[in-house]
């Protein structure tokens, strides 16, 4: 794809939006009383908003212009939050985290596919060398404190190392005798050939027509085998093998590319903010004092004196720079601003005695009894306000002044605009003169003092720190571990095993389909089970989307915890690291298992807390991992203090969670398999999304490049005519995802693996390991809805 495909693609996308924007000024501000009709309406918005996304994102990752980028970025995060906030009102509307939209996307001719969320890979790319930088010292940590998982490696007695010595020497005998009898063979074979041929030999014709059926024979099986590679692309059940690999080098040139376009821009930024200092640094240098210098003298003129320079706190000269103002109403701020610091103190005896009366009025207030409001008959669902349509609104508007009719033909290479990086530093270049300029107003301004009025400026006290702030500042000093550097906290979080290295695993390994019969199953009133589909699109929508993104994650609907519930096997944990590896997340393990007989005592737990909140704040985004979860909220029990009691975190997590703010990128995840067995007030409070995982229905075990497909593959396996893939995806019913990855791996030894081509896999050979697993039957199932 050329430069003027992505450029297009932003367009068309930027159109797109402007149009939905316009839909929800009308639309989303009417109130509706029909919720069929709101739902459809967010359903479609929903829907809308994911396509754009999806070109967005595209265009944000391809295009090597990096002022395009920050403006599609702007645009990204906007679309991103305004598509969680649909999210909270689709789920409010219907009490429920899945739904099923496949009669919308039909009425919209769309696929499932087309609402797959997509990860944003400058999640990633952005901060590559910090995490690679992380991954070493992590690994380092590792091996230094003896963690570090390596292949154990067994040591060999010589007895041992003499039989296998002989074995190998026997054999090599063996293969040399073997060869030289073949040698002998073959010249006695020789010899008694020039005989033989004369009685029996075969005419030239004969010898030529037999050589012409042997290689047109072989031309036609290459020919045939072809031809079926073709239908079998062409009828979509086979993949061109060229594909994957272009697009594996394609994308690699792309980041190359980029690297390149970051270097040369960051070159280019201060070359033209030093060009801008040489050349118009002077000027602004002198405008900027006599815009002061007149603006004193009209100042005494209508005062009768010099005023006060502004301090630094205060904007500096920048009060004077403002085109809008006069030097009358320059001076009378001036004046204001000495007066209210007089009359501050004045008021705190007031501010006081006002205080100590409005809780004498709530007081009698909370006494008076409040009758519940009724609503009216007019009254209907309606959107709630948005804190991403400006953002989306600015960016758009952004895209029409700067990017819409700009003519490019010039810029060839598409990497930057030196223009808008000029007006982009030039404000840099001016406040930097600015501060320099303020320094030596400020001499030239008590030099006028004494030359006009005889008189100089009394330089101001310091104001004394309150003993309210000293001792706030004492117990801030003593709460929090100041002797302590994040290094240092983290090795021992990582020595402790409670910080852990996240699996690569990206989310869209986790494979699945969406469910076609959604609305059908709730059309005759039975609640279908949600699909593995919608599984990754929450765990995208909840998990990665808002640790990827710092103004998504403080505007939206702020999520702190989320909980993970299926069976055995059905891809708890793998989901956990998928969020980790699609964030560049850290991942702290806190699970019942992992913290017995660390940090004994209600002090030590205290601290572990305390250690993990800060290192989690301080290498944003985190993940807190909470394995078996339900244990810490398990029915009855002890309560003691206990270090091997798994309940002491029940208390600590709801005070852990309202810790974390909005700006803090930290998100608690549990797993369980048996939430049922939890006490349920507690364990809700602290858990705000909650989605169930359920084992894999028969089209996400069968379907093109699915479970057993996409396992086998991975494990090295070939896939022939003799391998039945619809026949394991009937029996294996009832089975999760670790169950057939278990099965496959018995099946694909490394021994098998040797053999696969001479002797290809069959559907027999995984029917005795897959009988040997224990199945999750519908009761077990039912019990999890």
């Amino acid at each position: 794809f050329s430069i003027s495909t992505y450029n297009k693609m932003w367009a068309d996308a930027q159109k797109d939006l402007d149009i939905q924007l316009c839909k929800e000024r009308g639309e989303f501000l009417q109130p509706e009383k029909d919720h069929v009709k709101v739902f459809k309406l967010l359903a479609t918005s929903y829907i809308k908003y994911m396509q754009i996304f999806r070109h967005l994102e595209t265009a944000h990752d391809q295009l090597v212009h990096k002022q395009k980028q920050a403006v599609i970025r702007q645009v990204l995060d906007g679309v991103i939050g305004r598509i969680l906030e649909v999210k909270k009102e689709m789920v409010k509307l219907e009490n429920s985290e899945f739904h099923y939209i496949d009669d919308i996307l039909e009425d919209l001719k769309l696929l499932p596919e087309d609402t797959e969320v997509p990860i944003p890979r400058y999640f990633i790319k952005e901060k590559l060398e910090a995490l690679q930088e992380r991954e070493k010292t992590l690994d380092q940590i590792l091996l230094d404190a003896g963690l570090q998982i390596e292949e154990p490696v067994e040591a060999m007695t010589p007895e041992e190392g003499v039989r296998i010595i002989q074995v190998a020497e026997r054999a090599r005998q063996g293969r040399c005798r073997a060869a030289f009898m073949k040698r002998i063979y073959l010249k006695e074979n020789k010899e008694k050939q020039p005989r033989l041929q004369v009685q029996m030999g075969p005419s030239p014709d004969n010898a030529a027509t037999f050589i012409q059926q042997v290689w047109r024979g072989y031309i036609q099986r290459k020919k045939t085998e072809k031809m079926r590679e073709e239908e079998m692309i062409f009828l979509g059940m086979s993949l061109p093998p060229h594909l994957e690999t272009m697009s594996v080098s394609q994308m690699h040139a792309g980041q190359v590319n980029t690297q390149q376009d970051e270097v040369q821009e960051t070159h280019e930024e201060v070359s033209i903010k030093d060009k801008l200092r040489e050349t118009e640094g002077l000027y602004i240098k002198k405008n900027f004092q006599d815009e002061i210098s007149q603006c004193f003298i009209e100042c005494r003129h209508i005062v009768g004196k010099f005023p006060d320079y502004p301090s630094e706190e205060a904007g500096g000269s920048m009060t004077v720079f403002d085109s809008q103002k006069t030097a009358e109403q320059i001076a009378e701020e001036l004046a204001a601003q000495r007066e209210m610091a007089l009359q501050k103190k004045d008021q705190k005896g007031k501010k006081e005695n006002e205080s100590k009366e409005k809780k004498k009025e709530k007081e009698k207030a909370g006494k008076k009894v409040r009758l519940p409001r009724v609503k009216t008959a007019e009254e209907g669902w309606k959107m709630g306000p948005s804190n991403f349509l400006s953002i989306m609104e600015e960016g758009s508007s952004q895209y029409k002044d700067i990017w819409q009719n700009r003519d490019e033909q010039w810029d060839f290479l598409q990497d930057h605009d030196p223009e808008l990086i000029k007006e982009e530093n030039r404000k840099d270049v001016e406040e930097e003169i600015r501060v320099q300029v303020d320094k030596v107003m400020q001499q030239e301004l008590e030099n006028l003092r004494l030359a006009v009025d005889g008189e100089g400026s009394g330089k101001q006290k310091k104001g004394k720190k309150s003993e309210k702030v000293r001792a706030a500042c004492v117990r801030i000093q003593m709460m929090s571990l100041v002797h302590r550097t994040i290094d240092s906290l983290y090795r021992e979080l990582v020595e402790e095993g409670l910080l852990i290295k996240a699996k690569t695993v990206n989310l869209s390994d986790y494979v699945g389909k969406y469910n076609y019969m959604g609305t059908a199953l709730l059309q005759a009133g039975v609640e279908p089970m949600p699909s593995l589909a919608q599984v990754r699109q929450l765990i995208a929508l909840y998990g990665i989307l808002p640790l990827g993104s710092q103004t998504v994650h403080e505007k939206a609907p702020l999520v702190k915890a989320l909980l993970l519930a299926g069976p055995n096997g059905v891809g708890k944990k793998m989901l956990v690291h998928a969020i980790c590896t699609e964030t560049g997340a850290n991942l702290f393990n806190l699970s019942a298992s992992n913290i017995t007989g660390k940090y004994p005592g209600k002090s030590g737990l205290l601290m572990m807390l305390h250690m993990v909140l800060k290192v989690a704040k301080h290498l944003q985004p985190s993940v807190v991992w909470i394995g078996e979860t339900e244990k810490i909220f398990s029915k009855g029990g002890r309560k003691t203090d206990d270090e091997m009691n798994p309940k002491r975190l029940e208390k600590m997590l709801p005070k852990f969670l309202q810790a974390v703010k909005a700006q803090d990128r930290v998100l608690l995840v549990g797993t369980t398999t048996r939430p049922f067995d939890a006490n349920l007030k507690p364990f809700c409070q602290v858990y705000q999304k909650i989605i169930l995982i359920p084992r894999p229905d028969y089209s996400s075990r069968l379907g093109k490049y699915f479970l057993w497909k996409h396992i086998i593959l991975q494990n090295g396996g070939v896939i022939t005519n003799l391998l039945s893939i619809s026949c394991l995806a009937n029996l294996s019913d009832g089975f999760t995802q670790g169950h057939i990855v278990q099965v496959v791996q018995d099946v694909l030894t490394e021994l098998r693996l040797l053999q696969m081509a001479r002797k290809p896999l069959r559907t027999e050979e995984f029917v005795t390991p897959l009988a040997r697993q224990d199945p999750v039957y519908k009761e077990e199932e039912e019990s999890f809805k």
